[in-house]
């Protein structure tokens, strides 16, 4: 079949995707390498179609008045001809899901005969890059005029010409095609296949090949699903397809394994992921209106509520008893507190259901207690920096439910008071500029002792004023506000010089009263002002805004104006097989700067090199410096993002 034949299919709704499959995913990386193939005429693959009768149900690409008729369903195959669909036409073709930007802007280089996309300050007053799609939907003529703008070369035109010529041939170019024979094909039949044989070179999940199964037969379940986390998205939730998946997998098969899934009817189905949504919903607000852990940055130890959801069906989707609640939320703090669920997920998941099934939520504890083996807090655990720490949403926790007051104002920073204006904000009680100047490091500047929460207001107004000066005029004006937040009244502990000693005496004090409040938990004797009830709304979602370096900063706003995926912010990397902390990075992408697509990247300003060498252990590409991880993006993107007219690093160039 030749490339534009394919194109023309999809014009008129006669080639399609099945609905079980999943959405467009390539790298813009990828994109360029098939053209740049393609223009070598080097080999790029086959495509598996199966020809049958469409059914709008089970194909995105076909409109209503199409039932009945046969289409080819383009099984092998997708990522390659979308990309080329949207290259030469200019636009996405109709079964589309996915982000526009990856073949978005595709230049090709008249004399070095190279593809790269769009770079403003690379191409804008540069004739002879020309748009790719322009190439097939214009007058070759005129761009070979566009490019020889002060005088003509006839042979240098003729070259052009010929090259432009070879682009617009690949239109004519035939792909090979394997095509599943047989209207009478079940959709079971070909998942299978599908399952089997796909090549596109981006590995699928298990939880990918379960939902294909499940869009087989319901071919609706993929839109419930984001439906579901756009619902909780917008509360401030953000989870993964998988993380629900996993949910709906414990609640509606009693197992830790996605494969269970493909066993369930599509009624069965339907209820477990209704009955999901429920109970995730219960546990949010239990966890937000207990623990005060409302947003998204500060819920850790997510993968302990697939076996929660779990605990909650079985026990007829709500549990009002005060003192149960309390043990699950004391269950789920030691989770994430020493990382439970950081590597071997379906194993400690398994275990953890077993735990629960045969005897309730103390079983899950003893499991616990025999995994951990001490569950006591130390000092030591709030030695961790920054706001990617393990004990960073603890620090959280205990500002929202033990009463810690605003340093200025003396108001409890509790739920019902936090509107626009009194957000909650991070503050270094030690300005770091100061400490920085002293010579002490970033991980003692940035260290969790270091920090307390505070209004907008008040945290603008202390600013970096001296503690010398600020916290005494507080102790005189506010009675008891700096106990509420653990900070010493000791003056002597409140000068520069002394700041390591402050550190360790906040830390003993945090270290106290989050071992209190687990006691309390565990004995059912934490006292709160309202009942959570399954039938509550999502917990509100106040943020806590950090400070940033310049460099961090810059790196964010690179990434979101290039639609990369959000990373971390000073997020805690752990060892994959203790599970122990590694470091905490200033940025981390866990699943890759494109998700589940690049490798897992830290940018790590201050490391060492057996840390460095950790992480890399652990699969990590470790960045040192904002310039180095710009040149990594830049040959991913393919385009100049720091104005050096140089896609990477210049010196390899």
């Amino acid at each position: 079949m030749k490339i534009s034949s394919a194109l023309v299919y999809i014009d008129i709704g006669q080639l399609a995707l099945p609905e079980f499959q999943r959405g467009y995913v390539w790298r813009r990386d990828q994109v360029r390498a098939l053209m740049q193939s393609l223009y070598r005429n080097d080999p790029v693959g086959t495509l598996l179609i199966w020809s049958t009768d469409a059914d709008p149900q089970h194909v995105r690409g076909v409109s209503d008045n199409d039932s009945g008729s046969v289409v080819k369903l383009l099984l092998d195959g997708q990522q390659r001809i979308t990309s080329l669909y949207g290259i030469m036409r200019g636009q996405a073709p109709p079964f589309f899901q996915g982000n526009t930007s990856s073949f978005t802007d595709l230049y090709f280089n008249v004399d070095t005969e190279t593809f790269e996309f769009y770079g403003p300050v690379k191409m804008r007053d540069d004739p002879t890059w020309v748009s790719v799609t322009r190439i097939f939907v214009d007058n070759l003529s005129e761009i070979t005029k566009g490019i020889q703008k002060v005088e003509l070369d006839s042979d240098r035109a003729f070259l052009h010409m010929e090259r432009l010529n070879s682009i617009r041939s690949i239109g004519d170019r035939e792909i090979h095609v394997d095509d599943i024979t047989g209207r009478d094909r079940t959709i079971d039949e070909v998942v299978e296949i599908f399952n089997r044989i796909n090549s596109g070179g981006t590995k699928l999940s298990s939880g990918d090949l379960a939902l294909a199964r499940i869009c087989a037969d319901w071919p609706q379940a993929r839109e419930a699903l984001m439906g579901i986390r756009s619902t909780w998205a917008e509360h401030g939730y953000e989870f993964s397809l998988d993380w629900l998946l996993r949910c709906v997998t414990a609640v509606g098969t009693d197992q830790a394994r996605f494969p269970g899934l493909t066993h369930l009817s599509v009624d069965e189905f339907v209820s477990a992921l209704t009955d999901t949504e429920k109970h995730i919903d219960f546990l949010l607000n239990l966890v937000g209106a207990r623990l005060g852990l409302d947003h998204d940055r500060v819920l850790g130890g997510r993968g302990a509520f697939a076996a929660l959801a779990w605990y909650v069906h079985n026990h007829g989707g709500n549990i009002t008893d005060h003192t149960e609640q309390q043990k699950i939320l004391y269950w789920y703090l030691h989770c994430l507190m020493w990382g439970r669920y950081s590597s071997s997920v379906v194993s400690i998941l398994q275990r953890d259901l077993e735990a629960l099934e045969g005897d309730g939520i103390d079983g899950a504890i003893k499991e616990l207690e025999n995994w951990r083996g001490d569950l006591q807090v130390r000092t030591t655990d709030f030695d961790w920096s920054t706001t990617g720490a393990r004990f960073y949403p603890i620090l959280y926790m205990l500002t929202r439910t033990q009463g810690a007051k605003d340093l200025l104002t003396g108001i409890e920073l509790r739920e019902n008071l936090l509107g626009k204006q009194s957000q909650l904000h991070l503050h270094h009680i030690f300005p770091k500029a100061p400490l920085y100047k002293a010579g002490y490091d970033r991980k003692q500047v940035n260290a969790l002792a270091n920090m307390c929460f505070l209004t907008a207001a008040s945290n603008l107004k202390i600013s970096d004023t001296d503690p010398a000066k600020y916290l005494p005029e507080i102790a005189a004006s506010q009675p008891g506000v700096l106990e509420s937040q653990w900070i010493t009244t000791d003056p002597d502990l409140w000068s520069i010089d002394r700041f390591p000693e402050f550190l360790a005496d906040r830390r003993e004090r945090l270290t106290r009263t989050t071992n209190e409040f687990l006691v309390g938990l565990l004995s059912g004797h934490e006292a709160y002002e309202a009942e959570v009830t399954a039938t509550a709304s999502i917990a509100a979602t106040p943020t806590a805004e950090d400070d940033l370096s310049y460099d961090t900063a810059l790196v964010l706003e690179i990434a979101a104006r290039h639609e990369l995926t959000a990373p971390g912010v000073d997020g805690e990397i752990a060892d994959v097989e203790t599970g122990e902390p590694i470091t905490t990075a200033d940025l981390v992408w866990a699943d890759g700067v494109q998700a589940g697509l690049t490798d897992p990247v830290a940018f790590v300003p201050s490391v060492d090199g057996s840390t460095a060498a950790a992480l890399s252990a652990a699969g990590y590409r470790v960045f040192t410096s904002r310039q180095a991880l710009v040149w990594y993006l830049e040959g991913l993107l393919g385009t100049d993002i720091d104005g050096d007219e140089v896609v990477g690093d210049p010196n390899e160039v």
